[in-house]
């Protein structure tokens, strides 16, 4: 009764978890309340498209710039992310709607005319913001119930044919119908920012005389009403042309509040899918949880109760299965050290995503708090390496290791300078394309800060620690000779078995994994963390069943070189990662620049060397429970 009722509570909390992660969250700033006529700070963030994957600053082109650009202070995750916030030259005062407000004239030279040419082919979209809420364009879908849809930020222009011609011209936008709705107090008459949503259109702009301050424009003037309503008459990119830059804003009370301004963008109108996951997730784990309590009740009880009543000696050489190699199922696996680090490695990961993923689901690391997720992993990862050593350091004593010191430093260092020298020729090639999305050689030299003066000295006090502690003792002896292995049969090859064993946990996430590769790769919002939670639990009863099994299978079969395959078994789902990674790539992007091809591959192959220690240690340390489990529980004469 009292597991049920535990079970209970558990779904109930899942529910809730899942519930709420969409629907309340911790924000990144605190309101702010503006009274009729304060300005507002609209403010440019980097220029982004889904086919180059590079950003640029909003200034790299040659928009309308204010007497001087202020750069805003970004944090850690936000100068990773290629974030560039600076100011901008829009006046807008709240509750006070402009019409036509001229922002400047420019006339482009051929260079400048090649530029944007290069971007509007390259579908750049400007990414602005204003009360911390990021710019959007409202897309109503066809039939009329479905809610609208946002796309963060707007194209920079289209390319286009006039009419009877069949010549392809780019155009500009250069004409921006501004709306901010706002939710107003009814007792102090002050005004909240509650979304920030724009039309870009395309108008040659008409005006006579010589160009001056005060010149009124002919095709669109405030005085006579007339107002920018469609792009008939578009603004082509040209060498030697002038265009015109306006902006309208409109103020429009909204019923929305201040804390749920948030919920359009973050809008899940495919929740079925996801539980569609959850739900086949589930049915893997079903049938591996089959599996494991069948070897548990059926198969390990009667083998145990059947060698515990063997009599002589002569009786248990009879006998075939996993007791006969009790004497050689402790022995130290070959690069014992390496499984000790990269096991070690496994836990500091372990350790860094469930933090993260309990704080996403809190609401703490919600998308109004720009680069926080970012920001909050990597100082997470800095500060779980004391568990990184602790875990790597008992393992090896286990192994009857003395250099304690030696294998510090291995953990402290072998996955981290993997990555970062990944990172550092990707970050060489965004560089050479003079991306903003390219990391400032300060933010490196605090990268490389963060990782000696906080991970690596953490790492040697957790091997310390871990160190000092008496060894785990094995439950029975390990024999002097190793035993002769008997020849396996084709399908307990270990190049088969371990691609075998990272299909399950693979088909556990491989949905979820759409939506997150989505978000990264297409520029949207991702924040369903209950749902990507309940996949984590998944995906770790999923990775140590799948092991468990294996294992018992290989140790049946006399064969008791489990340390490294029980590792590998789990570990192989990064390669099913990468795999399905590939086909995303081929299927669903528009990418066909080699530079960001390579980041999208090089960002990827960390991706998936990052899984595959994720899954190698928890398939790892459940084969270990498992192993012991089952040795302790038999009588060894």
């Amino acid at each position: 009764m009292a597991s049920r009722s535990r079970s209970m509570m558990s779904a109930i909390l899942f529910l809730f978890l899942i519930h709420g992660s969409h629907c309340f969250y911790l924000p990144g700033v605190a309101p702010e309340d503006f009274q009729k006529g304060d300005p507002l700070k609209v403010k440019v963030n980097k220029l982004t498209s889904i086919k180059t994957q590079l950003p640029y600053s909003f200034y790299s082109l040659p928009f309308c710039k204010p007497k001087k650009i202020v750069d805003s202070a970004e944090n850690l995750g936000e100068v990773l992310r290629g974030d560039r916030i600076e100011n901008s030259p829009y006046v807008f005062k709240i509750r006070e709607p402009q019409m036509c407000a001229v922002l400047c004239r420019i006339t482009l030279d051929a260079k400048t005319a090649k530029h944007f040419k290069e971007k509007i082919d390259d579908e750049y979209r400007v990414n602005m913001i204003l009360d911390n809420l990021p710019l959007v364009v409202p897309i109503r879908r066809l039939d009329r119930d479905s809610p609208t849809v946002y796309q963060l930020g707007y194209h920079i222009g289209l390319k286009g044919q006039y009419s009877g011609s069949k010549e392809e011209k780019y155009f500009i936008h250069n004409h921006l119908a501004f709306t901010v709705k706002y939710h107003r107090d009814t007792q102090s008459n002050s005004a909240r920012i509650v979304g920030f949503e724009v039309k870009p259109y395309s108008i040659k702009h008409e005006y006579e005389g010589k160009w001056s301050q005060n010149t009124r424009l002919s095709t669109c003037d405030p005085h006579t009403k007339r107002t920018v309503v469609n792009s008939n008459t578009p603004q082509e990119v040209e060498a030697n042309k002038e265009i015109i830059f306006t902006y309208d804003v409109e103020y429009q009370e909204s019923d929305v509040k201040w804390a749920s301004r948030w919920d359009a963008y973050l809008l899940m109108s495919d929740d079925q899918i996801h539980w569609f996951s959850v739900v086949n997730s589930l049915m893997i784990v079903l049938f591996l949880s089959g599996m494991v309590a069948m070897i548990m009740l059926r198969t390990l009880y009667r083998d145990i109760s059947k060698y515990n009543e063997l009599e002589t000696q002569e009786e248990a050489q009879e006998e075939t299965g996993w007791k006969l190699v009790h004497g050689d199922v402790f022995r130290s696996p070959s690069h014992s050290d390496l499984l000790c680090v990269y096991v070690g490695t496994g836990v500091q990961f372990f350790g860094m995503i469930l933090v993260t993923m309990i704080f996403a689901v809190l609401g703490f690391l919600s998308p109004s708090n720009r680069g926080g997720l970012m920001t909050a992993m990597l100082l997470l990862w800095v500060f779980m390496g004391i568990f990184a050593g602790y875990a790597s350091a008992r393992l090896y004593k286990m192994f009857k290791g003395a250099e304690w010191k030696k294998i510090a430093l291995r953990t402290a260092f072998m996955f981290p300078a993997i990555v970062f020298a990944i990172f550092f020729v990707l970050n060489a090639l965004i560089w050479g394309q003079k991306s903003s999305g390219a990391v400032p050689f300060g933010t490196m030299f605090a990268l490389v800060l963060l990782w000696f003066g906080i991970s690596v000295p953490l790492v040697y006090v957790g091997s310390y620690i871990g160190f000092k502690k008496p060894a785990i003792e094995d439950p029975v002896k390990t024999n002097k000779i190793p035993r002769q292995i008997p020849e396996q049969a084709w399908y307990m090859n270990p190049v088969f078995s371990i691609l075998i064993g990272g299909i399950l946990p693979f088909g556990a996430v491989f949905i979820e994994l759409f939506f997150i590769l989505t978000s990264i790769w297409l520029n949207q919002f991702y924040y369903i963390f209950g749902f990507l939670f309940l996949v984590f639990i998944i995906l770790i009863i999923t990775c140590a069943e799948i092991t468990i099994v294996l294992c018992y299978f290989q140790l049946c079969s006399e064969d008791y070189l489990w340390w490294w395959r029980s590792y590998l078994t789990s570990g192989s789902s990064a390669l099913y990662l990468f795999l399905y990674a590939t086909f995303y790539f081929f299927t669903k992007l528009e990418i066909t620049k080699l530079v960001s091809g390579l980041l999208y591959f090089g960002y990827m192959l960390i991706a998936s060397y990052a899984f595959f220690v994720l899954t190698g240690t928890i398939g790892f340390y459940a084969c270990f429970w498992f192993t012991r489990l089952i040795y302790s529980s038999v009588k060894i004469d």
